[in-house]
């Protein structure tokens, strides 16, 4: 979800643009209106137009104490009148809001000039200014509203959910999830017992997928959200396990106490219950899933790559013609199916480096692979193309993976994503790796990734951006990043 000081940012931005629009049109509509002009209006000469019209129009900076003091009022007023409140509002109610905020704030600047006697400022501009600022905050909101309706039907809202409890109780969970107000948006996607015994009657709504210990592996192989435990007394001593694999695979945990299922409860509501208001439970989430600065990593990441993808295009076209007039046959790019946070698949690409057959080599020349564990790596692989290795060493094969950044799939900074051969050897511990999002770059890089031959290692650095991350490390991983590339030093 958008953070509401983005909101607030969005809304000065779209007030600065209005201000800006109505200064600049201001001189000229103001001359239509004058007795040379097309639409003369005594009225309008007399109640609108400031008592000169002859002369320059006043300088921007006479103007700027209005937008100062009408952008801290109009977001005052649309946080009184719930215009950050939820996003899909009624459209009457966004019209009234959007054209209400912004004129009230230029109604409390006209009373001030008013009281202290200047009479010579445009009310035309004051018009201009407010009608500018109703239309663009309510193009804004429209925009905003079809963007999360577009995510919710391509089901980017959606939450994956898996239940844990008694049959009784996870019985009872399911009941309480329909009658959530975003029913719609919660997937359950089944419910882990607490022994491995299977359960005597069929439990109506959710499917059954084993012991609570398979949490771990259930995380990882499929694209789960969160998990929600009813803890009743036969709970307890799973509990610490649950919340264990749940904190390292970074998983949301909501924990509801066994009487609050049961119980009807009419005025006594849960104060704080972070999106799921039928559910009064104990909340879990990490540290910075809902911060700022995790909201700012993703706007980075489309801006940034928005403006490659742009810049880079004729060096993209060049590449192109050089891989088909090299190795005709070929595709110029090559496509690849890998998973990424939270267990999702996807289909990332780069330009194509290796001969047609490459995949089928691949088992023949594993007794030369240079990396222990799940990834296969040769430093002088026979199946690249002359053209590839040079594409390589700059990490230009590696460009078109920007596409799968801007769309959300991959970030700039985040671990490699794994292939699902890679995933099916990987250890337990190895899979934490894939608890954030994957990205093109991250430490081990840009720390020597031709020097690294252990697997571990690789997921150790991975491990460490986890539990280090921030904005700040991001900025140093692309920076080193992009030395690293012109010194072509990549594989």
């Amino acid at each position: 979800m958008i953070p509401r000081r983005f909101y607030w940012l969005l809304d000065s931005l779209v007030l600065a643009s209005a201000f800006g629009l109505a200064y600049v049109l201001a001189p000229y509509v103001q001359s239509w209106f004058t007795p040379a002009g097309v639409f003369h209006s005594k009225w309008v000469a007399t109640h609108l137009l400031p008592p000169s019209t002859s002369g320059p129009f006043p300088p921007a900076r006479d103007f700027l104490w209005i937008l100062a003091a009408v952008v801290p009022g109009t977001i005052l007023l649309l946080e009184i009148m719930g215009g950050y409140r939820r996003i899909r509002l009624s459209l009457a109610r966004t019209i009234a809001v959007d054209v209400l905020a912004p004129f009230l704030a230029l109604s409390v600047v006209a009373l001030v000039l008013f009281a202290t006697k200047q009479g010579s400022w445009s009310r035309l501009f004051f018009f201009l200014f407010g009608g500018f600022s109703a239309a663009l905050l309510l193009c804004l909101r429209i925009a905003v509203g079809l963007w999360h309706g577009n995510r919710r039907r391509t089901s980017r809202f959606d939450r994956n959910v898996v239940l844990v409890g008694s049959e009784k109780n996870v019985t009872r969970l399911a009941e309480m999830l329909v009658q959530t107000e975003d029913v719609e948006r919660i997937k359950v996607y089944g419910w882990l017992g607490l022994s491995e015994a299977k359960p005597g009657s069929k439990v109506p709504a959710p499917e059954y997928l084993g012991s609570v210990t398979k949490l771990g592996e259930l995380a990882v192989h499929h694209p789960l959200h969160e998990v929600i435990i009813a803890a009743d007394a036969d709970a307890q001593p799973l509990l610490p396990q649950a919340l264990e694999t749940c904190d390292y695979f970074r998983l949301i945990v909501r924990v509801i106490p066994e009487p609050l299922l049961w119980t009807a409860l009419h005025d006594l509501k849960l104060n704080e219950n972070q999106g799921l208001p039928s559910l009064p439970a104990v909340v879990l989430k990490p540290r910075e899933f809902d911060s700022d600065a995790l909201f700012v990593k993703r706007i980075i990441d489309i801006l940034v790559s928005l403006v490659l993808l742009l810049l880079l295009v004729p060096l993209f076209a060049v590449v192109a013609a050089a891989i088909k007039l090299t190795t005709p046959k070929l595709r110029v790019f090559y496509s690849w199916r890998v998973v990424g946070k939270n267990g999702v698949e996807f289909t990332g690409y780069k330009f194509t480096t290796m001969v047609e057959d490459a995949d089928q080599r691949k088992e023949a020349l594993m007794p030369l692979n240079e990396m222990s564990g799940p990834v296969f790596k040769i430093k002088n692989d026979p199946r690249v193309t002359p053209l590839g290795r040079i594409l390589r060493k700059f990490s230009i094969n590696e460009l078109p993976q920007l596409w799968s950044v801007f769309k959300g799939d991959m970030s700039l900074v985040g671990p490699r994503p794994a292939g699902p051969h890679e995933l099916v050897r990987y250890e337990l511990w190895h899979k934490r790796k894939l608890c954030v999002q994957s990205g093109v770059t991250c430490l081990w890089q840009v720390r020597g990734r031709n020097r690294i031959s252990d697997f571990d290692d690789w997921v150790r650095m991975d491990l460490e951006y986890i539990e280090n991350w921030s904005l700040w490390l991001d900025l140093k991983i692309i920076v080193r990043t992009a030395i690293v590339v012109l010194m072509g030093s990549g594989s």
